[in-house]
């Protein structure tokens, strides 16, 4: 007995393998600037909900395994509030135990083993996985800087986008800060809209929006013909422990999605969906002042680089900056680096994608000393450009 075919030719997780690990570090005091969620508690009146619906009798028990009508109608109201998009609440909404279920399940649920995923380079690493499971073929979605990180569907293998039933989107990118404009959005849309190509756009860093407020792939016309997004309460929310998001758009897919789901999870418990329910009625305010609280680390940080002429991707959006490593490094060896000489832990950019072999992913989720620290140490560097 061991472990399956198909799983073994799986890649670990990168951050499952290095999240809570030690880390040997250089004589300075750790810097971590590997996290990637918010640093920040979650709200006191969603805590509060928490706690008082934990004690309801009727949280206790099995509950309807697609969610309660209360937190599906707050996820209607919400988008209807920031987006103006309007949806079913049963027909077009699936509440999912974390964005990351959603996202490793899509491909089992949508596509045919040998048909093609693209997925953004660089871009988030587990997606990977989904369409393994799903026996389908990985291709990477090549991202550039020279065109603000946005792909550009004509430069795309065209035999390959032939047999392309599902293409994964994420803006804020992760991990390179860019964002998406509506125009993006309404170009693709009206590309796929007639194929059978399916689009799923991870919106989990949606809050964080510095020089304008993130769009919806929803807004745009005919996108629910055929597009979902899937959206997360951990970032914007500080509620990453919690492990609530949904999905939202296409019927069809969200109907697989809710099948699969059927047979994998028995319903959410109800306290989390009464605590996320208050999130999304309750806390508009603040979204607002989670962001405000990253456009000012943002502009602070890109400010300290640039004093010293350290190259880095503009940051528009999220919660990471994507840097640029030094000539003689790539990002795993200048990982290596930051930890002996500074103290200073980074994730390296090769698990987002080959494009992220000469960068790292910085974030920003540290309060204020210790990200005065970081850059203050990472300033000391500018020799090696």
């Amino acid at each position: 007995m061991g472990t399956s075919r198909l799983l073994s030719q799986i890649p670990d997780s990168y951050f499952g393998k290095t999240m809570g690990r030690k880390v040997e570090h250089g004589p300075l005091p750790l810097v971590n600037m590997a996290v990637g969620i918010p640093d920040g508690e979650t709200p006191k009146v969603i805590v509060d909900e928490f706690i008082n619906a934990i004690q309801k009798p009727e949280n206790q028990k099995y509950g309807a395994f697609h969610g309660k009508s209360t937190f599906k109608q707050a996820i209607v109201d919400f988008y209807k509030r920031h987006y103006d998009v309007e949806l079913d609440p049963e027909d077009e909404v699936c509440i999912l135990y974390g964005t990351k279920n959603g996202l490793v399940s899509l491909p089992t649920c949508v596509v045919e083993p040998d048909e093609n995923v693209l997925l953004p380079d660089p871009g988030y690493t587990d997606y990977l996985a989904g369409v393994l499971l799903a026996r389908a073929n990985p291709y990477p979605l090549e991202l550039k800087p020279e065109h603000h990180y946005l792909p550009k569907w004509d430069e795309v293998n065209q035999d390959v986008l032939k047999n392309t039933t599902l293409i994964y989107l994420t803006y804020p990118n992760n991990p390179t800060g860019s964002v998406a404009t509506t125009s993006f959005f309404d170009e693709t849309i009206q590309r796929f809209k007639d194929t059978s190509t399916q689009i799923v756009h991870d919106f989990a860093y949606s809050a964080f929006g510095f020089d304008e407020k993130n769009p919806s792939i929803l807004q745009s016309k005919d996108a629910k013909e055929t597009a979902i997004e899937i959206y997360s309460l951990s970032k914007g929310y500080n509620m990453s422990g919690y492990r609530v998001g949904f999905a939202v758009g296409n019927k069809e897919m969200i109907a697989a999605l809710k099948k699969y789901q059927t047979h994998t999870h028995a319903g959410m418990f109800g306290a989390l969906q009464d605590a996320s329910t208050l999130a999304l009625n309750e806390c508009d305010d603040f979204l607002n002042e989670q962001n405000e609280i990253f456009k000012e680390r943002r502009t602070k940080f890109e400010a300290a680089l640039n004093e010293v002429n350290i190259p880095f991707e503009p940051m528009k959006g999220g919660i990471f900056l994507w840097l640029k490593v030094p000539p003689k490094f790539d990002g795993e060896s200048f990982v290596e680096y930051l930890l002996k000489e500074q103290s200073i832990l980074v994730a390296p950019g090769i698990p987002f994608g080959e494009n992220g072999k000469y960068h790292v992913r910085i974030s920003l989720a540290l309060d204020d000393e210790q990200l005065y620290e970081g850059a203050k140490r990472l300033q000391s560097l500018a020799d090696l450009y």
